[in-house]
């Protein structure tokens, strides 16, 4: 129920919606307030909102609350709506699917569209190997049922994940996450036999590819043991870390270790798969064939949905009965991400996150020439972060960061925050996103960061 009266009119999502910014009343407006009162009264505190909005409808580049403000989404729902909010193909896919059937259970009853959604997976990863596929719904049951298969395969126990990883927020995943606030403080113990390493982080530790390389794999060898080790994880690019890139050789030369010593190496390409970077996986940049794949936010536009994509052999290590789950691979979810994965394959949505790439990287790369408070434009695609610094010494300013958000929010477009010191934006607009729109939330930044 929304806070409209009867003579209002929802405005219809998707492509319909007029792309423009308009914010009429402050943030947030006296029906969105109301609604956000009554879910600080019913919904539990810690499921909290960085809008001060109750949405209504979104599509192409923007997002409308209860209030009729029009909001520029440079968010995609933290990079899940990639194809755009109410893609004509994935809401016919949905309704067509719901008039047929909503649920069997997969283990139960299969159905063909959990073994199209499969087979699509085995084709558009990385490698050139038989691969399998097992669905999910979340990207954090992904990452854990992704550990249990390595551990089946592998016969081994130990995890090594990495500085400012990111893997959700289950117990096992909190494990592997770096980031204590808001993710793991108060919650632990958390699951035993996870390692955390150094990885990559070049604006930071000045380190080569190789040169971080090695010094993780000495951490592994002298700390942990590689006849231990199950699996290593790692987001290509991480995520909420800070959309760090990884220096050039660092990820080949610890996927070379896996190699050479039985160890799975795991992408964890939640947050940077299906077209994000400006390739269908980020794995593509680096060159890498990942063991095993874990993917969700993008493959369904918004339907929970995720998978664990690998070798054969590795995939088929678990019992029968081991893997599964009573939702997953839902027949709803699984005709929006077959026709999300058309959409990526079919739409140009790869070439378009180049394109929003180099708008945003030329765009914030001229506001850094005469503002030095920006330390650091990283990233590829439409994922791109910008990292803010006290230009005197290079330390995080987190401070500054947040106000810059705080700014751009009340100005009516969508800003997302992230990284382990809490000093960076990251961007992460629909492909569906115009360049006017994207350039007006750019113009909206560099304001603020005058302002701030």
């Amino acid at each position: 129920m929304t806070l409209i009266d009867e003579t209002s009119t929802i405005p219809a999502g998707g492509p319909t919606l007029e792309q423009v910014r308009r914010v009429v009343t402050d943030l947030p407006g006296p029906r969105s307030a109301a609604i956000l009162a009554r879910k600080a009264e019913a919904v539990a505190a810690g499921v909290a909102h960085s809008m001060p909005v109750s949405v209504v409808a979104a599509g192409g580049g923007v997002v409308v609350d209860a209030d009729g403000n029009s909001l520029i989404d440079l968010g995609s729902g933290i990079a899940v709506t990639s194809v755009g909010n109410a893609h004509p193909k994935v809401a016919a896919a949905v309704a067509a699917q719901a008039a047929q059937f909503t649920h069997t259970c997969f283990m139960v009853s299969p159905y063909e569209s959990y073994v199209d959604v499969a087979e699509a997976l085995n084709r558009l990863t990385p490698g050139d190997f038989a691969k399998k596929t097992a669905l999910f719904n979340s990207g954090a049951e992904a990452v854990e049922n992704a550990i249990k298969i390595a551990r089946k395969h592998t016969g081994r126990q130990a995890v090594v994940a990495f500085d400012h990883g990111y893997h959700g927020r289950t117990n096992l995943t909190m494990a592997l996450t770096a980031k204590s606030m808001p993710y793991k403080s108060g919650f632990g113990p958390f699951a035993p036999e996870v390692y955390r390493v150094p990885g990559s982080y070049p604006y930071r530790d000045g380190l080569t590819g190789a040169e971080a390389a090695a010094r993780a794999i000495t951490l592994i060898e002298k700390q942990i043991g590689a006849d231990n080790l199950a699996a290593v994880i790692i987001e290509p690019i991480q995520g909420e870390g800070g959309f760090i890139v990884p220096a050039d050789g660092f990820l080949d030369a610890v996927v070379a270790w896996c190699r050479a010593n039985g160890v799975v190496f795991i992408a964890d390409e939640v947050q940077t798969g299906f077209a994000r970077t400006g390739t269908m996986f980020a794995s593509e940049i680096f060159g890498i064939e990942p063991d095993l794949i874990t993917t969700a936010k993008g493959i369904a536009a918004g339907l929970p949905l995720a998978g664990v994509t690998g070798r054969a052999e590795i995939m088929d290590a678990a019992h029968a009965g081991g893997l599964g789950g009573t939702y997953g691979g839902n027949p709803i979810a699984c005709a929006a991400a077959l026709a999300a994965i058309d959409a990526f394959e079919n739409d140009g949505l790869i070439e378009r996150a180049q394109q929003i790439g180099a708008v945003l990287t030329d765009r914030l790369g001229a506001i850094r020439e005469n503002d030095p408070r920006l330390g650091d434009i990283r990233g590829h695609g439409a994922m791109i972060a910008v990292e803010f610094v006290d230009p005197e010494t290079g330390a995080p300013d987190a401070a500054l960061t947040a106000a810059v958000a705080k700014a751009c929010v009340a100005e009516g477009v969508i800003i997302l925050t992230c990284g382990t010191f809490g000093n960076v934006i990251r961007f992460l607009p629909p492909l569906s996103i115009g360049d006017d729109l994207l350039n007006e939330g750019i113009d909206v930044l560099a304001t603020a960061l005058q302002g701030a």
